[in-house]
């Protein structure tokens, strides 16, 4: 008896748990094709009104490697960021929070001239943090946070 009482608990609890996860009002955005589509993770998930963004790095479309120019790369992981966000229906003034991942902490005044363009108002919250080295030979990663604004719900 006490075995079906446990059996059938456990085979609640998974059921549960699943149709929580299918109902969690989560929404998940792919890479697009050929832009990391196979790699095991989402570009971004909207959980209610906030949106995750994960890191980005910008990468010359025609090598798949970081672009040679410093503000040419600054340039393309901002547009990859702007992508994502935008296509979930916010903006770039959405983001709250920031985080860049730099290979060379003295190219933090470069990055600030290109990222100070992509935002019209107040500035999100950011870190910029100092790493040894970024895939692809990036020498940045931004990922992000970005909530719905009240007045647009």
């Amino acid at each position: 008896m006490r075995i079906r009482l446990v059996v059938a608990t456990v085979i609640g609890i998974i059921v549960a748990t699943a149709a929580a996860a299918e109902d969690s009002g989560r929404q998940y955005f792919a890479p697009p094709a050929g832009a990391g589509a196979s790699l095991p993770f989402s570009e971004a998930v909207m959980v209610g009104d906030t949106l995750y963004v994960a890191g980005h790095i910008g990468l010359d479309p025609k090598t798949q490697k970081a672009a040679a120019d410093i503000d040419a790369e600054a340039h393309a992981v901002m547009d990859a960021v702007k992508h994502t966000v935008e296509s979930t229906g916010l903006k770039m003034d959405d983001l709250v929070s920031v985080t860049v991942y730099c290979t060379d902490l003295g190219l933090y005044d470069a990055f600030n001239a290109v990222y100070r363009t992509y935002f019209q108002g107040h500035y999100p919250t950011r870190a910029f943090i100092g790493v040894s080295s970024l895939v692809r030979g990036a020498h940045f990663e931004v990922a992000g946070i970005a909530a719905r604004p009240a007045q647009r719900k």
